[in-house]
């Protein structure tokens, strides 16, 4: 089973998170921000991942330490899970709709943090979460998963469709990207190692 267990505890967040690739599609996120755990909800459903999630923040300030520390978190158990990436694909796209909005998402699991956000969010809030925290999560999700993230919207105008489609988007690509294919020998890549 290709999984992790991440504990980051700092002065503004105090964080558990386990990962299993591997999964089911099975959550358990309670992470004091409402609206990130319903993504997180969506993510790990439609990557077919298992993901609990024991998150507690100095959400009296505001919501970004919280969801910033929680892309740290899943970036670096993903990682760990990945282990020695010997037989994945290695990259995975997806595009999915919701309602009016369509977002593709497209990772290569290069060990080259990068994020490409090619998105513009109508609203500011989605109820009480400052929209801006998507490219934060986002950005620290590559940068700890060590992985090319591109994220495109083609179109939509509810900003929460926007979001739940690049979430539901961001499961299925990893999913893909994280599969191993048997005609793969080793790691996917001429230069021998990942």
């Amino acid at each position: 089973m290709r999984s992790a267990e991440i504990v980051r505890k700092t002065n503004e967040t105090d964080i558990r998170l386990s990962f299993g690739i591997d999964g089911e599609g099975n959550s358990s996120i309670e992470t004091g921000v409402p609206f990130m755990s319903h993504m997180m909800d969506l993510f790990t459903k439609h990557g077919q991942f298992d993901c609990t999630i024991e998150a507690n923040g100095d959400t009296e300030v505001d919501d970004h330490h919280t969801t910033e520390d929680i892309g740290i978190c899943l970036g670096q158990a993903l990682l760990e899970s990945l282990g020695d990436k010997k037989g994945i694909k290695r990259y995975g796209s997806a595009m999915v709709p919701m309602d009016e909005a369509l977002a593709q998402v497209v990772v290569d699991l290069s060990n080259r943090p990068h994020l490409e956000f090619r998105a513009e969010l109508p609203s500011q809030k989605v109820g009480t979460f400052d929209t801006e925290l998507v490219h934060e999560f986002l950005w620290k999700l590559a940068l700890e998963a060590r992985m090319n993230l591109h994220v495109i919207v083609h179109y939509g105008h509810n900003t929460h469709h926007i979001i739940e489609a690049i979430f539901k988007a961001l499961g299925r690509a990893l999913d893909e990207a994280t599969t191993i294919d048997p005609r793969v020998k080793g790691v996917p890549s001429t230069k021998g190692m990942l």
